[in-house]
């Protein structure tokens, strides 16, 4: 019998070429290609005066350079905005090229096409270009005042301005016994995948088609960008996403203007174009997130219940909003973790500011909320002198308010209901595993050592498995073999692994004989992409509803060649067989009875030759029956899934030099039925290592002028591995979903949302000191001791 592979630890399919260095990347297609090199602003705000690019023309190697007058239709218009929203009233993209003006240093000026990288960045050196320099506006507090503004027509900065409530806010608070205020801030920063972005593309003039390779989240919409700038059929573009080397979120936009621009070059010059992107324009070009800052009003009552709860926060989405409102919404709906106040009122502004655009990065809005509400928590505790832990069990939603709706619409424009979810059971397994009862001990027997302990405790709720959908296609091969499609894209979480479970489960078939093809538009394409922490949810969901139609099938196929019932029949191993009986057929025959022709490829005489089973002139599939075995199914969710998870940290800070030290993290997580424990785990430990990044390291450093001040790993601060913990102590919490066919919420994002706030409790608590704004480096650290010894009248 095939045995189960849903919930075990399956070794990851993809890691064996992947580690011998056999993948495959945009950068590796089309050695022989043309390269492009591209034009970027020096400055972060002025008005482009005249490009002069002719001494470029005489460069030799070079076979194009174009700006913005070079380009035409569709093509000379601003790139889309990709998610609308009523309340983004003053929404503006970019043009592939500037046209006029530039909005932030590192925005797209002109693009030079020539033989290789090297010649084409020595032809951008000879394009002049004279600016009319522009005040900058620069950061959330600038944007605010709007002394000056980033676009003339966008009144104060403020792109949109959006409100929620369920309750009357303001009234609970005004009546609570007790009230408190708070200001919070989180910088902004990005995430930084081994691979930049990259682009390939090949026109095929005879055929009228156009083939694309994209370091992308998002082929499909690739594809549809494509083609509607290019003024192209749908059906003739192919948009393939082979491998890539980490996404993050920084690839979901589409298209960035290389992904338009390259193609057009390749069917202008009837080359195939590539574009491969540097490690500085990564810093200036690409997307950045998480700068906002909250200013929170709570009442709550003597045991620490929240009975109102109201936020105001600003946030910083750069020059352009390309991707609409999704983080802040995603920041004033996720901000209410697992609980449940009495009444709540959130309202942001989204600021233009001329820096780099801000789209989702990992957790997407969630961080800064969980940071705001967990800070919130925290203080509430140290006012009333209560236990951190107690004071969030009493705001716990419990297990039979399930599903919990909190009257709010989230990022799907759906209600804000939780599906399930176990809150209470979750504390006292993440207290356990961290050991926060018997803390108390091993502060003191720290303390005999002269050395500063501290624990942090965060806890969050993950929207996950957004819509509209996923599709999936299941193809039994007449070798047995089964080849899977499905259009999102792998940026390394495992899904060729995963969704090969699935359908191994589904189908009875052999875990070794599934093979699976993401990001391929020719094989699937129609999809939305991998974003969101919704491949399994979507894809998975879809897959699973794929296969059981080509099971379906296969039986029905099964039961007339065997001349038994469907309801007697199982598969195993690939095998067909009816039950109690000798009577069986593999499913690459049963693949041959569904094709009209009946051929199959005999291993024996290495041929192919006719196969006769049954009556040849029976038509071997049923009537309405297409042929070939095969299921094709999409799946759309009634509203996203909520996973959820705590994650606790005890950390040491030197009394000396500041330097915080991770002494032991704990995780647990609820993402209903695992597919792969061993996969999510691994998602668990590289997001816990980008937690450590936001909280400890990584910032954007503007300067008022709006230059990126540390665009390089010789100033930007990423955590090796000498500073993530090398042990995480992992548990897992499986409450279903009720939402999907196989019970799952997404993984993706949770191990890095509670970073910064859970580090933040654990250094407070080690400091006795107050803990605002993240990130925090050991020099802020000293400079908040030295500001609390002159506060409290001692000699600094």
């Amino acid at each position: 019998m095939t045995t189960k592979l849903m919930g075990t630890k399956v070794q990851r399919v993809e890691d064996d070429r992947l580690v011998r260095g056999t993948g495959r990347y945009v950068d590796d297609v089309a050695p022989d290609a043309l390269h492009v090199a591209v034009l970027r602003s020096p400055h972060a705000h002025a008005r482009i005066l005249s490009i002069d690019v002719e001494a470029v023309l005489d460069i030799e190697g070079v076979h194009a350079v174009w700006t913005y007058e070079d380009l035409d239709g569709a093509m000379a218009e601003p790139l889309p905005l990709l998610i609308p929203h009523p309340t983004l009233t003053h929404g503006r993209t970019q043009y592939a090229l500037a046209k006029d003006e530039v909005n932030y240093v590192g925005e797209a000026i002109a693009m030079v096409v020539a033989d290789n990288r090297y010649l084409a960045e020595d032809a951008l050196a000879s394009i002049v270009v004279d600016y009319e320099l522009l005040p900058a506006v620069v950061g959330i507090e600038t944007a605010r005042a709007a002394e000056r503004l980033v676009h003339d027509d966008v009144p104060g900065n403020v792109a949109a301005r959006m409100e929620q409530s369920n309750g009357d806010a303001a009234a609970a608070i005004a009546a609570a016994p007790h009230t408190l205020s708070l200001d919070l801030a989180i910088e902004r920063s990005a995430c930084m995948p081994m691979e930049g972005r990259g682009v390939v593309a090949k026109w095929d003039a005879d055929n009228g088609r156009l083939q694309v390779w994209s370091s992308t989240q998002t082929s499909t919409g690739v594809r549809a960008a494509v083609a509607a700038k290019l003024g192209l059929d749908l059906l003739k573009v192919d948009v393939i996403t082979p491998d890539v080397g980490g996404g993050f979120g920084v690839k979901i936009n589409h298209p960035w203007p290389e992904e338009v621009l390259v193609p057009l070059a390749a069917m202008r010059l009837g080359r195939p174009v590539k574009f491969t992107e540097d490690r500085r324009e990564h810093f200036i070009s690409s997307a950045h997130e998480r700068a906002q800052l909250h200013h929170v009003e709570v009442g709550f009552d003597d045991d620490g219940r929240v009975l109102g709860l109201d936020v105001r926060f600003w946030h910083d989405h750069g020059a352009y909003t390309p991707y609409g409102l999704i983080v802040p919404i995603i920041t004033s709906t996720q901000l209410l973790g697992p609980y449940k106040p009495g009444a709540y009122h959130v309202q942001f502004d989204s600021l233009y500011t001329n820096t780099v655009i801000v789209t989702p990065y990992r957790g997407a809005g969630r961080p800064q909320g969980c940071f705001v509400m967990e800070r919130t928590m925290d203080a509430i505790a140290a006012s009333l002198g209560k236990d951190r832990a107690e004071v969030r069990a009493v705001n716990f939603i419990q297990p039979d308010e399930f599903p919990y709706d909190h009257g709010l619409i989230f990022q799907d424009g759906r209600e804000l209901e939780y599906d399930s979810g176990d809150y209470p059971a979750m504390l006292t397994k993440i207290k356990d595993l961290v050991g926060w009862d018997e803390f108390e001990q091993f502060r003191a027997e720290m303390a005999g050592q002269g050395r500063r302990v501290g624990i942090g405790l965060a806890c969050y709720v993950e929207g996950t498995g957004v819509g509209p959908y996923e599709g999936a296609h299941v193809h039994i091969e007449t070798s047995g073999k089964v080849k899977v499609a499905t259009g999102l894209t792998s940026q390394g979480q495992g899904h060729q692994t995963a969704f090969a479970q699935i359908v191994a489960d589904e189908l009875g078939v052999r875990f070794e004989d599934v093979e699976v093809t993401t990001g391929d538009t020719r094989r699937m394409p129609y999809a939305v992409g991998t974003f969101a922490s919704r491949a399994a949810v979507m894809s998975g969901s879809a897959i699973h509803k794929a296969a059981k139609k080509a099971k379906e099938k296969a039986l029905r196929i099964a039961a007339e060649a065997l001349e038994a019932d469907v309801e007697d029949l199982e598969i195993a191993d690939g095998v067909v067989s009816v039950r109690g009986t000798d009577a069986s057929i593999p499913l690459g025959t049963v693949a041959v009875l569904s094709n009209p022709l009946r051929y199959a490829f005999d291993e024996a005489s290495k041929a192919a030759t006719q196969f006769s089973v049954g009556d040849p002139g029976k038509p071997p599939v049923a009537e309405g029956d297409e042929p070939g075995l095969e299921g094709k199914d999409f799946y759309s969710p009634p509203r996203s899934t909520f996973a959820s998870g705590m994650h606790a940290v005890i950390v040491e800070t030197d009394p000396d030099t500041c330097e915080i030290k991770i002494l032991k993290y704990a995780v647990v997580h609820d993402c209903g039925h695992l597919i792969n424990p061993m996969i999510v785990e691994g998602q668990i430990h590289g997001g816990v290592a980008q937690g450590v990044g936001g909280a400890l390291y990584e910032r954007m450093a503007y300067d008022e002028s709006g230059q990126l001040l540390n665009a390089s790993f010789m100033d930007f601060l990423m955590p090796y591995v000498t500073e993530v913990p090398t042990s995480i102590d992992i548990d897992h919490l499986e409450t279903p979903s009720p939402l999907n066919p196989l019970g799952i919420k997404g993984a993706g994002e949770a191990g890095v949302i509670p970073g910064s706030a859970a580090f933040a409790a654990a250094i407070e608590d080690a400091e006795r000191l107050s803990i605002t704004a993240m990130p925090i480096s050991p020099s802020e650290l000293f400079a908040l001791r030295q500001a609390a010894s002159t506060n409290a009248g001692e000699t600094p």
